[in-house]
């Protein structure tokens, strides 16, 4: 878990140092998404399409994939630690 944390940090610390650069360089979010011919409401909408596309398929993955995980760890024997 201490290693999860370690990397969610380093990844928090380089967003954090991209964002200054580009901060720096007077590129701003309205800009970028200008340069991208998008507008915030496009991006809602496709955020809104992924969900709406992804949870279903990741309940029907997890109604096979969280029993069969739990039946291997009860049943394999204890690691020697």
């Amino acid at each position: 878990m201490s290693r999860f944390l370690i990397n969610l940090c380093k990844a928090l610390l380089a967003c954090l140092i991209m964002g200054a650069v580009l901060s720096f360089f007077g590129i701003t979010m309205p800009a970028l998404l200008a340069l991208l011919h998008l507008t915030p409401d496009d991006i809602r909408v496709g955020l809104e399409n992924a969900y709406i596309w992804s949870v279903p398929r990741i309940v029907l993955g997890a109604v096979i994939v969280l029993p069969a995980w739990l039946l291997i760890y009860i049943f394999l024997p204890p690691r020697g630690e």
